[in-house]
């Protein structure tokens, strides 16, 4: 394989934009130290936070988001599941009290119909359903159905083989029963499939089988899923792929939309708990921002796939109980100071950025390019300290070779490391040649805002890359 390769001309363009997801947060209240709602609501903005998630419908809470901006799903909680299956009027006297009451001016957009009650609240499992239909039926009556969609959170715990991910299956008694009709509701309503993910526990109880850098989006060797060929180079793909397996086993379901309602890492755990920590937060979360709004969520089944974050949570929560971790997974503090540095700011660019070969990024004029589209809600800022610009092997060989081609041409990345017989032409590979010539670029553009992207092509990473004997500097 060459070192790189021809530049791409005009006539040879890759378009490679694609519609970013969007990022928002999970904001609980189990708490007695927290700011009031109109404190929260300010410092969602002042980090661009555009879309929240909530677990009750609190009226301050509501108040306070009125006229935000900031787009709302709220919850019916799992212990009046019960009344709003079993009569119509019930879901229709809630929606009216919490939802119409505060709509428009809150910009609730969706409704989370209890939350995760195959684990939770298994008593209603039966129930949730025809709760799901009351209050959609609630909305219609009220024409309020095609602004404000149902669903429900599911956990992980639904499904009863997730490894490999293509052997992906829900539990015999939720497969037929309750999963197949909600997957009908959803589909006929045009709502989403919410699922909470969590590969901090799937690492934590695996840690001498898991690799951490495959749990946070750092660079590893990759798993191959010997039942479908896939090659996955992080857990939350093979977590959401092994949902899609079991979701394809019920029917044909391409058309549901899939939101994350929940993933996160606790910046500090008991002993038992490996993993837990801040530096290992701020990678995952920081990570996983950045790949959701480069346009890359997709998965090795799902490649083209926009995939909508919550992440959870906004504040560390003093009063949930469990181990040490359940206390710790805010990304602020009460006192509305960071846990960890990850920085939020608002996206910009235009699509189709020009001179890249309609690649997706382009030069803001300062010299860092930055993601074109828009589409995503916030994005992670340049991470302080040392730091690399790594390519990502999801991206496909087709995508890094464009990327490779603009960094080392135009984009004026320094490549003759990687030419036959250099320090760093070995090992030559697409992954290797073109995380060298990403790092020269980013390091020669200072680091900036968006100049590790490469419209999804690349990211950054917080510890040295291991290319074998090339060593890529953290300046230049």
């Amino acid at each position: 394989m060459p070192a790189w390769f021809p530049l791409l001309t005009d006539g040879e363009c890759l378009c490679l934009v694609a519609d970013a997801g969007t990022v928002g947060v999970n904001w609980g209240r189990v708490a007695n130290d927290l700011p009031s709602p109109a404190a929260v609501v300010q410092l969602l903005k002042q980090h661009g936070i555009a879309q929240v998630k909530l677990y009750d419908t609190e009226p301050a809470v509501l108040r306070a988001l009125a006229g935000s901006g900031i787009k709302v799903v709220v919850a019916l909680p799992n212990e009046q599941l019960a009344a709003a299956a079993r009569r119509p009027s019930y879901a229709l006297a809630w929606v009216r009290r919490n939802v119409a009451a505060y709509y428009p001016a809150t910009q609730i957009q969706g409704i989370a119909v209890g939350n995760e009650v195959f684990a939770t609240a298994a008593n209603v499992t039966a129930q949730l359903v025809p709760a799901m239909t009351n209050v959609h039926a609630a909305l219609a009556r009220l024409n309020m159905d095609k602004a404000v969609k149902v669903s429900s959170p599911v956990a992980l715990s639904a499904l009863a083989n997730s490894y490999p991910p293509s052997a992906g299956v829900f539990r015999e008694e939720l497969a037929q029963s309750v999963m197949k009709p909600m997957l009908d509701f959803l589909a006929r309503t045009g709502s989403d499939l919410m699922v909470n993910c969590y590969p901090f526990f799937a690492y934590a109880d695996n840690a001498g089988v898991i690799s951490l850098d495959y749990a946070l989006f750092r660079p590893n060797a990759g798993e191959l899923d010997s039942g479908s060929g896939l090659k996955y180079y992080s857990l939350l793909d093979a977590q959401l792929d092994a949902v899609f397996a079991a979701v394809g086993k019920l029917g044909s379901y391409n058309g549901v939309h899939v939101v994350v309602s929940e993933t996160g890492w606790p910046s500090k755990g008991d002993a038992k708990e490996v993993g837990a920590g801040a530096a290992n937060a701020a990678a995952y979360n920081g990570n996983l921002v950045r790949r959701v709004l480069s346009r890359n969520a997709g998965t090795p089944r799902r490649p083209d796939a926009d995939v909508d974050v919550y992440l959870f949570a906004l504040f560390n929560e003093n009063q949930k109980p469990g181990p040490t971790s359940e206390r710790n997974y805010g990304v602020f503090y009460p006192n509305q100071q960071k846990v960890y540095d990850v920085e939020f700011v608002l996206g910009g660019g235009s699509v189709g950025g020009k001179g890249n070969g309609g690649l997706g990024w382009q030069d803001n004029g300062g010299g860092s390019a930055v993601p074109a589209g828009g589409g995503g809600v916030v994005r992670a800022a340049a991470t302080p300290g040392e730091a690399w610009c790594v390519a990502n092997a999801m991206a496909g060989e087709a995508r890094l070779h464009a990327a490779l081609d603009y960094a080392c041409g135009p984009g004026g990345a320094d490549c003759k490391g990687i030419q036959p017989g250099a320090a760093c032409f070995e090992p030559n590979t697409m992954v290797a040649h073109a995380s060298y010539a990403f790092n020269d670029y980013y390091q020669r553009k200072g680091r900036s805002i968006g100049t590790c992207d490469f419209a999804g092509a690349a990211y950054v990473v917080n510890q040295a890359p291991k290319m074998g004997k090339c060593e890529l500097p953290s300046t230049v």
